[in-house]
């Protein structure tokens, strides 16, 4: 990733538990959030770490994006983990216990419900892998 001056001065944000962040993101159960070094995540994207979501560092998320460590519509439930670097498209929706490896992409308004392996490039819905990085 090539060095983005925006990140130079990097302060992670104050997350209280159903608020929206200064950005305008919405983390509920935050006790089970952790946020890397320089992420940056998009406007109105929601993330649900009930049962835990770890967002590495430098990771990208899009505006209007969805990250649910439950789901009450099949009940699954899991850990969410987005590897260092990797970067989901503006619209996506990753589903609980998924973890989307280091560097990979996912394209805008994916369905991701299964592990994305490092070094991908993802998308659709379902996402599927389209080629290696």
């Amino acid at each position: 990733m090539k060095k983005d001056k925006r990140f130079d001065h990097w302060v992670a944000p104050d997350i209280e538990d159903g608020v929206p962040t200064k950005y305008h993101w919405l983390v509920q159960n935050v006790s089970g959030f952790e946020l890397g070094y320089r992420t940056d995540i998009g406007a109105f994207t929601y993330i649900n770490a009930k049962n835990g979501v770890v967002l590495e560092d430098e990771v990208q998320i899009g505006s209007h994006c969805s990250i649910y460590s439950v789901s009450t519509i099949d009940d699954k439930a899991g850990r969410v983990i987005l590897k260092k670097q990797c970067r989901v498209g503006a619209h996506s929706v990753v589903m609980p216990g998924v973890t989307i490896g280091e560097k990979s992409v996912i394209g805008a308004h994916s369905f991701v419900n299964c592990d994305i392996p490092a070094g991908c490039l993802a998308y659709g819905v379902p996402a599927r892998i389209i080629k290696q990085l």
